[in-house]
């Protein structure tokens, strides 16, 4: 059977040739059947001949002619079915030669004995009994022909019946086997691939056999495996890929972490520029760096730190003009680039790079708000393309340190300002008290040289007390200002420094003081408890120059808004008039105070019942903390 039928041209061939062996089977069958039938009627027809014959044999000297006529024409039918036949029966002589030839002998032996029978005068009995029993004779050979013939064809059925059961079993077999080859054992391949593929084999393939259905089905199996393995490797493919791409940004994440943090803990230009030089040296997998700033007009770079630069580039690269080497590059059109190194031909601005076997430089700009303030370089000692991911790393590396640069010149500038701040309040403090009293001290003196001139006892001893006194209030302002200088406050809380600060008011005057603190409030900054304490100190310090009071108490309340309270049962004065404070420059020195953190200062003073101050500060200040 060709390979290249199909299915089921294969199982429609198989079942064509088993039905048409059926069928010449069956017809075969029907066919001897047919002749045994017909034979057999050709057999009972010659017995019947056999008794017509010894009938007219015994009746031939007594039959009268017409009764012979009758007789005559019964065997004359006889003979007439078994020439013609009989279909409808079916009747006829077997057409083979040796019942053809017993028939024909019968016929002529007939014609004989009829002309012998039916003539006058009749043969005897004897004489008929001896040719009946010739004729008959001949009868039975005829009808020995016609048995041996169906013994043939029963033979024959018999055969044909055996063949056909053989035939049956063949055929159960051919089926078994068509079906096995062309069905069951294309399938087990096929389900044998399917378990491969499931157990992750993807390079099994079925081999496809035979052109038809299950080998279609088979190469469109091996296609489909071919297409998972393919689609497999290349996702695998891209897995790595992908994961290889997240490792790369993982690295480049986590330098821009260690990039941020560091420029965050450095203190001074020189370890950020060495730190910056060697983490771009490591996350550019660089040979060699350098961190070059440049001046405000961009006239020159200064080499800042290096990390692995041989000591002659460092030598020759110390401080170079700018565009007299490609590393420093002019304000315009100042980008990241690659610059080859060539060994033969190269420029006498490169010629040192080139003889430590540097083949390439990368050059990032530093900028600060649009402008460029340096460049930090990369030496490889081969060439190398830069991708845009490492681009973009560097120059936001490059980004942080002129942001850390900036901050370190902010920082400066605010402790410059600081400082400069601390010595104008430093010059207030002293202008407002000490000066003061050493210009009363001044004074006194003037008087005093006055008095002796004139050799007043009296206005003398008088004026020896009042610079006695002033000297004694210029020692307490200097004392003073040592506790505003020295102040220090908790990080956390405010509390240990009022305690600090009542204790030494206490040592210093003498008199009796009370802290009371109410209240769960957010803790203040650290600026704000300064000037919350010196606002506390410079109430203290009024009280010791003007209350004349035994008692002294601070409140302190916490929430909802953060209140300070320092009151006295001193002497007191008119708030409204122009009593002691009015004129001194404590209530202003407070004042100001309370208005560089946003806060209020209110003096609450009765004479003869003592003097309240309240500085309260602002709800947002306990809440910044």
């Amino acid at each position: 059977m060709p390979r290249s039928w199909s299915l089921s041209a294969k199982l429609g061939a198989i079942g064509a040739a088993l039905l048409l062996m059926a069928f010449a089977s069956i017809g075969l069958t029907l066919w001897v059947t047919w002749q045994l039938e017909g034979g057999a009627a050709a057999v009972n027809e010659a017995g019947r001949m056999r008794m017509q014959t010894w009938r007219l044999a015994q009746t031939l000297e007594r039959a009268d002619e017409r009764q012979k006529g009758a007789l005559f024409e019964q065997f004359d039918s006889s003979i007439g079915v078994l020439r013609t036949g009989d279909p409808a029966r079916p009747l006829f002589v077997p057409h083979d030669h040796a019942s053809q030839e017993a028939f024909d002998v019968v016929q002529r032996e007939w014609d004989v004995l009829r002309a012998a029978w039916g003539t006058l005068p009749a043969p005897g009995a004897e004489r008929a009994a001896q040719q009946a029993d010739a004729f008959v004779s001949r009868i039975d050979s005829f009808v020995s022909a016609i048995e041996k013939h169906l013994s043939g064809l029963t033979a024959i059925l018999n055969a044909v019946q055996f063949v056909m059961v053989a035939l049956t079993i063949g055929s159960a077999i051919a089926l078994l086997y068509s079906a096995y080859l062309f069905i069951f054992n294309p399938l087990s391949r096929l389900q044998a691939g399917l378990s491969r593929v499931e157990k992750g084999d993807l390079g099994a393939r079925v081999v496809p056999g035979a052109d038809d259905e299950f080998g279609s089905l088979a190469k469109g199996f091996n296609r489909m495996a071919e297409t998972l393995q393919g689609l497999y490797q290349n996702l695998e493919a891209k897995v790595r890929e992908k994961t290889e791409r997240l490792e790369s940004q993982r690295a480049r994440l986590e330098a821009l972490y260690e990039s941020a943090a560091f420029v965050a803990r450095a203190d001074t230009l020189e370890a950020l520029a060495q730190g910056i030089a060697r983490q771009v040296r490591q996350v550019a997998r660089a040979d060699a760096s350098a961190v070059r700033w440049s001046d405000e007009a961009n006239r020159k770079y200064l080499l800042l730190a290096s990390d692995c630069l041989p000591q002659s580039v460092i030598d020759e690269e110390h401080c170079i003009p700018t565009g007299d080497c490609l590393c420093g590059q002019p304000q315009s059109g100042a980008m990241t680039r690659v610059i080859p190194i060539h060994p033969e031909g190269t420029p006498s601005r490169l010629a040192h790079c080139a003889r430590e076997g540097f083949e390439s430089v990368v050059g990032v700009p530093v900028r600060l708000h649009e402008r460029l303030v340096g460049e930090i370089n990369l030496f490889y000692r081969d060439t190398r393309p830069l991708a845009d991911e490492d681009r973009v790393l560097l120059e936001t590396i490059a980004s942080h340190l002129a942001g850390a640069i900036e901050g370190l010149r902010a920082a400066a500038l605010q402790r410059e300002t600081a400082v400069a701040e601390e010595r104008s309040f430093i010059a207030r403090e002293l202008h407002d008290s000490i000066a003061q009293s050493l210009a009363f001290l001044k004074i006194q003196l003037g008087l005093l040289r006055s008095d002796i001139r004139s050799a007043d006892p009296v206005r003398i001893e008088k004026t020896l007390v009042e610079l006695d006194a002033g000297v004694h209030e210029s020692l307490g302002d200097v004392r003073e200002l040592l506790v505003h200088f020295r102040t220090r406050t908790n990080a956390e809380d405010i509390a240990p420094a009022l305690k600090t600060t009542l204790q030494k008011f206490e040592h210093q005057t003498g008199l009796t003081t009370h802290l009371d603190i109410e209240g769960e409030g957010m803790p203040l900054p650290a600026d704000v408890q300064v000037q919350v304490l010196h606002v506390v100190q410079e109430a203290l310090s009024n009280v010791r120059k003007h209350a004349r009071a035994s008692e002294v108490w601070v409140e302190v309340q916490q929430s909802p808004q953060w209140r300070v309270e320092v009151r006295d049962d001193g002497c007191g004065f008119e708030a409204d008039g122009t009593g002691p404070d009015e004129t001194h420059v404590g209530l202003r020195i407070m004042r100001e105070r309370a208005q560089n953190i946003g806060a209020s200062v209110e003096v609450a003073s009765v004479p003869g019942s003592g003097t309240c101050v309240v500085l309260k500060l602002p709800e947002r200040l306990g809440m910044a903390a």
